[in-house]
């Protein structure tokens, strides 16, 4: 009996030691969460202040962002990312203060390695804005260009892959897996270009690329003649020209117009 009532109050004496930090604990959680949630609203209003979104939307950084789910507000998607930064900090410190050495030593670690994996996250972000820029970029230079190949896509894949991997590479993932997907995305870029201006594309790539010459020497509406194929064109497409026929519609390959010799009838028609 003197033994269970001794180990009795040593039970209580130690919940009794231990109470209190838990609810400091308790207590700077609920606080640190809502003092979290209140400098993500103000970190949000503020940078919505200083025109961030109408920056973002001048960049065209709001349409990337929304193809990556991540909603239109750049403003709001850093004020987000102040809220969890700081959430995690008050997490980690209420464990701490519960003062259990196992779970200690392993909060520390988490705080040292937080800063790295803050890096890779702003890398990913930026890689995202990034790469959506890039693609758009691109896509516009290749349409003007009649390009036969989606090298936007390509593009916006190339620079995601790069930024994915320096993240990698700073919260300390081994060199040699990131060499690997390294080595397999320029393989990938490699077979692309090769599948697009391989023997069996030439023809194509040469239509594409007549394309914006035959756009520049004729207009919709005109009547045409090539060979003994006489019509009124109907569309200029990317890869050929559409010609109404007494026998119907032809598609004309832009390279055939382009070198051989075409005859005019009558004025162009008038836009208005």
């Amino acid at each position: 009996m003197t033994h269970a009532t001794s180990v009795l109050e040593r039970a209580g004496e130690s919940l009794g030691n231990f109470l209190p930090q838990l609810l400091g604990a308790i207590a700077l959680l609920l606080i640190g969460l809502l003092v979290a949630r209140l400098l993500g609203r103000a970190v949000r209003r503020a940078l919505q202040a200083a025109g961030l979104d109408d920056l973002g939307a001048r960049w065209r950084v709001d349409d990337t962002l929304a193809r990556a789910g991540l909603g239109t507000s750049l403003s709001a998607l850093v004020g987000t990312g102040v809220r969890i930064i700081v959430s995690v900090i008050v997490i980690f410190a209420a464990l701490t203060l519960l003062g259990l050495e196992p779970l200690s030593q392993s909060l520390n670690e988490a705080v040292l390695f937080l800063p790295n994996l803050l890096v890779a996250l702003a890398l990913i972000l930026a890689g995202v804005i990034l790469a959506g820029l890039v693609r758009e970029w691109v896509d516009r230079v290749t349409y003007q260009m009649d390009f036969p190949v989606p090298l936007g896509q390509l593009a916006q894949a190339a620079t995601l892959a790069l930024f994915a991997i320096t993240a990698a590479a700073q919260i300390g993932v081994d060199a040699e897996i990131l060499t690997l997907v390294l080595g397999i995305v320029l393989a990938a870029v490699a077979a692309t270009f090769a599948i697009a201006f391989g023997l069996g594309g030439r023809e194509v790539a040469r239509a594409l690329n007549a394309g914006r010459f035959v756009r520049a020497s004729f207009t919709v509406g005109e009547t045409i003649s090539v060979g003994d194929l006489r019509g009124q064109i109907v569309g200029i497409e990317t890869d050929a020209t559409v010609i109404r026929t007494a026998d119907g519609r032809v598609r004309v390959p832009n390279n055939m117009l382009v070198e051989s010799v075409v005859t005019i009838h009558g004025e162009p028609p008038r836009s208005d």
